[in-house]
C-alpha cells in the first residue's frame, strides 16, 4: 500500500476510515471520494519526499465507452431540452471507458508513466485497500490552509486559446457562481472572494480557463461539513446543481466512481490539506481498467463539437496508458 502526490511517497498504512472527521483529528491521510460519496481516508505513518514509485506496466486492451457517439449527442440534446424548460442551466454529460487490464499490471507503472508523459499539478497515485488509481488532475477542488479554504474550478477546454468559444466562458461564471455559493453554506460572513476569473492554464495538448474562490471557514465547521456543503464538485455536476445531478442520473448509464469525485490529501497535524477534483484518473476496477470524460453542456452546445472535446480531454490520457507517449 502507497500514495504519491505532491512530490511525497507515503507508505506504512496505519488506519482507513469512511469518517472524514478523521481528517480533523491527527496524522497525514490521503483521501479518495467517489462521484456517488463512498469517503475512504487512510493514515499513513511515514510520509517523505520521494520520487515516483516505478512498477511494471503493459498496454490495457481495447476501450469500450459507456455511451457511444449517438447516445452522447442524444445526451446532449436531452439537456439542451432541459435548459429551454428552466429546469437546469448546464449540466456536465460524462461517460467512463474501461479496456481489460493485463494481469501483472502495477498502479505505481501507470502512474510514472503519466508523470512522464501528462505531468500535472494534482497528480496522485495511490494503492490502497480495494482500490488502484492514477490521477493526472488539473483541477483544485478543495485546498484548506487553516481557516482558509481556496477551490479552483475549471471550465472551458480547448486545443488552443483561440479556439476557446464564448459558451465556454459563459459555463466558467456560471460555475464560480456554484462554487460561491457552495463555500457560502460554511464560510463566516462576508469571506466568500473571486480573486481570479477565466484565468488561462496550459496543460499538456489543451488549455483550460480557470477560476479562483476563496474564502473563511465559520467556527466550528470542519472537513466534513466543508466536503458536504460542497461535493460532489459544481465544475463536473451543474447548475442548479441538484437538478443537474438527477438529469445526469437518468443520461448516464454507470456509475462514474472515483471519476468526478476528490482525490488528494490531508495533513492534519499542519492543519492542511489539497483535495483535486477526480478528473483525468484511471482506475482498476473487476479486472478493467476504467477512465472517465466529459464536457459541459449549456444551450449553446452543439452535440458533436461536445463529443469531440470528450475525446480531446481523452485522448493524449489514453496514448500515454497504451504507451504511445
Amino acid at each position: 500500500m502507497f500514495v504519491h502526490v505532491g512530490g511525497m511517497l507515503a507508505t506504512g498504512l496505519a488506519e482507513v476510515t469512511s469518517d472524514p472527521a478523521a481528517l480533523d483529528g491527527r496524522g497525514w491521510w490521503a483521501v479518495v471520494v467517489s462521484y456517488e460519496g463512498k469517503i475512504t481516508c487512510a493514515r499513513f505513518e511515514d510520509v517523505r519526499e520521494a520520487p515516483h514509485p516505478d512498477g511494471s506496466w503493459r498496454a490495457p486492451g481495447e476501450w469500450r465507452s459507456s455511451l457511444d457517439q449517438d447516445e452522447y449527442m442524444r445526451g446532449v440534446e436531452r439537456i439542451r431540452a432541459a435548459i429551454a424548460d428552466g429546469v437546469v442551466y448546464q449540466a456536465n454529460l460524462c461517460r467512463v471507458l474501461s479496456a481489460p487490464l493485463a494481469g501483472d499490471a502495477e498502479i505505481a507503472g501507470l502512474g510514472t508513466r503519466l508523470a512522464r508523459g501528462n505531468p500535472a499539478p494534482y497528480a496522485m497515485t495511490a494503492s490502497l485497500p480495494g482500490m488502484a488509481l492514477a490521477s493526472a488532475s488539473p483541477e483544485l477542488y478543495l485546498a484548506r490552509d487553516g481557516r482558509t479554504v481556496t477551490s479552483k474550478p475549471i471550465k472551458g477546454t480547448a486545443r488552443t486559446e483561440a479556439e476557446l468559444l464564448h459558451k465556454d466562458r459563459a459555463e466558467n461564471v456560471m460555475i464560480v457562481d456554484l462554487v460561491r455559493n457552495d463555500l457560502g453554506r460554511v464560510a463566516a460572513v462576508g469571506t466568500v472572494e473571486v480573486p481570479g476569473l477565466l484565468e488561462l492554464e496550459e496543460h499538456p495538448g489543451l488549455v483550460h480557463l480557470v477560476s479562483t474562490v476563496k474564502a473563511e471557514l465559520e467556527p466550528g465547521a470542519g472537513w466534513p461539513e466543508l466536503i458536504e456543503a460542497t461535493f460532489p464538485p459544481g465544475s463536473v455536476t451543474g447548475a442548479p446543481k441538484q437538478s443537474a445531478l438527477v438529469l445526469l442520473d437518468e443520461l448516464e448509464p454507470v456509475p462514474r466512481g472515483p471519476y468526478c469525485g476528490a482525490v488528494g490529501w490531508v495533513d492534519a497535524d499542519a492543519g492542511r490539506g489539497a483535495l483535486a477534483v477526480g478528473i483525468r484518473t484511471f482506475w482498476a476496477e473487476d479486472g478493467l481498467l476504467k477512465f472517465g470524460t466529459g464536457a459541459g453542456i449549456t444551450w449553446g452546445s452543439d452535440p458533436l463539437g461536445e463529443w469531440r472535446e470528450t475525446e480531446l480531454k481523452a485522448a493524449r490520457l489514453l496514448e500515454v496508458a497504451s504507451g504511445e507517449r
